[in-house]
């Protein structure tokens, strides 16, 4: 039988709007597996139990009084570490910030509270969202839920496991360098990239880079354009942000034998692992022939390590040059290594990167005059270890940067265009694996639609053992979990 926490948000939503399911139901069972698993993969890091209690008898009175309720409404939600939540602790995964409550919540938050979502706890994240291995010094490494001596990527990786286990419904993530990706390929559910602005910051630094953006995670292609639908919105503090007219959920049906689209393992520059590719070609050919057009081809992406090596480092010093030469010693490597790398660029490199972004991005908008929808992996490498603390090597060749493993993600980021991360089975060794579909600009709604009908079709989202993981050891016993290296 279905416990109520493994329920799609879709689902509980409809049962708790027929009265067949009240939300205090749905939350005490998501409790349940928190406190019957996270021992096992630390995801659920900060919780507020007490709040969501009180909010979900609001909510089950809401329900039986026959008011009109929101689209969340009763839904549990996992709010990653970076993201400000008013009256619980978030710490950014830093020392700097380990008792750090704030006022009040910021943007995202908010909205999914006013849509009806209910606050269940704050999910891990790396320090300052760096490095895409989620561990950090105030709590310590979470574990990948099909096997937690391994990495659940990041630096959502706390929501990754959080809804691969069941503990929440929907999770809210970030990302830069695949950030909403990486972790959702790692762990076997969907994370969606959307346009920048799309999900409005008012807390990003720099207001007019597009690198970092907000968006939703979820077990199923369908609860992610529910929750995408609930926190897309204008706010005049984000330059980016825009007024749309789309409707995200449900996403609309298309035709996937008029579409062409473009197959590539690794953008034609992306260090993707031999097991990987392997993998990417056997997912694929099951679905190639449903395209109008199914081509093995790539926009030129020439360029695109330097230019995202250079304003990835250009956001790190805004945000983190004072942290690193004030309290030297309560900043990790990742960041550090950032903030370095900053320095020794100067504006002459700055003006190039940004040139250059922009030539990359008019190649690939002369490429999607001949496509619809690229497909690719969505990270470079099977699951490994999180005492790695990033791959220093791809099948024997040394990376570029502590980052170079996100090379098929930051592709993306550098031009703006919207990415999902669609879970498709397992690889050769057992661990999931997902694909990126990637579409046009502003082509956020073609996205949901392409990964929605693909997932219907395919029916292959890895689950991971939840008997296994209640009965495992605790991971704060594994050697190195706490720290940043």
């Amino acid at each position: 039988m279905t416990e109520p926490c493994d329920l799609s948000a879709v689902e509980a939503r409809r049962l708790i709007g027929t009265k067949q399911l009240a939300p205090s139901e749905l939350l005490a069972s998501c409790i349940g597996r928190i406190e019957s698993v996270d021992h096992a993969v630390n995801a659920m890091v900060a919780r507020d139990f007490d709040r969501a209690r009180a909010t979900a008898r609001q909510a089950d009175d809401a329900v039986m009084r026959g008011d009109v309720l929101g689209p969340l409404h009763g839904l549990p939600i996992g709010i990653k570490d970076l993201e400000e939540t008013g009256g619980l602790v978030t710490t950014h995964g830093s020392p700097i910030f380990r008792d750090y409550i704030p006022a009040e919540d910021e943007r995202i938050v908010a909205d999914a509270r006013k849509a009806g979502a209910i606050v269940i706890g704050k999910t891990n994240t790396p320090e300052f969202g760096a490095g895409a291995n989620t561990r950090n010094a105030v709590y310590g490494a979470t574990g990948n839920p099909f096997d937690p001596s391994k990495s659940c990527a990041g630096s959502s990786g706390g929501s990754a496991v959080a809804l691969a286990t069941g503990m929440a419904p929907l999770c809210t993530g970030s990302d830069t360098g695949g950030s909403l990706r990486n972790p959702a390929a790692f762990c076997g559910i969907v994370g969606f990239r959307p346009t920048p602005g799309l999900v409005p910051s008012d807390k990003r630094g720099i207001g007019w880079t597009p690198l970092p953006v907000l968006g939703p995670m979820a077990r199923t292609v369908g609860d992610t354009a529910l929750l995408l639908g609930s926190i897309a919105s204008s706010d005049v503090r984000d330059p980016l942000a825009f007024p749309f007219g789309e409707a995200f959920y449900p996403p609309p049906r298309v035709d996937l034998s008029r579409l062409r689209a473009a197959f590539t393992p690794d953008f034609g520059f992306a260090p993707t692992e031999r097991i990987v590719a392997a993998a990417f070609a056997e997912k694929t050919a099951t679905f190639r022939g449903a395209f109008h057009v199914a081509d093995d081809a790539t926009p030129d992406c020439s360029g695109t390590d330097e230019v995202f090596e250079v304003l990835r480092a250009v956001i790190f010093l805004s945000a983190h040059l004072d942290k690193t030469r004030k309290r030297p010693n309560d900043v990790g490597p990742n960041v550090r290594a950032n903030v370095e790398e900053g320095l020794r660029y100067t504006a002459e490199d700055a003006a190039r990167a940004m040139t250059e972004q922009t030539t990359i991005y008019r190649r690939w908008q002369a490429f999607f005059q001949r496509y619809d929808v690229i497909i690719t992996p969505s990270i470079t490498i099977s699951p490994r270890s999180w005492r790695e603390l990033y791959p220093a090597e791809i099948d024997g060749v040394a990376t570029r940067t502590y980052f170079h493993w996100l090379a098929l993600a930051y592709a993306v980021t550098v031009v703006g265009h919207p990415a999902i991360s669609l879970p498709v089975g397992r690889d050769a060794t057992g661990m999931p694996f997902g694909l990126q579909i990637v579409g046009p600009r502003g082509g956020d709604a073609l996205v949901l639609s392409v990964a929605a009908e693909l997932e219907a079709m395919l029916d292959s989202r890895p689950i991971p053992d939840i008997a296994a993981l209640k009965a495992a050891g605790p991971i704060g016993a594994m050697p190195g979990f706490l720290g940043f290296d």
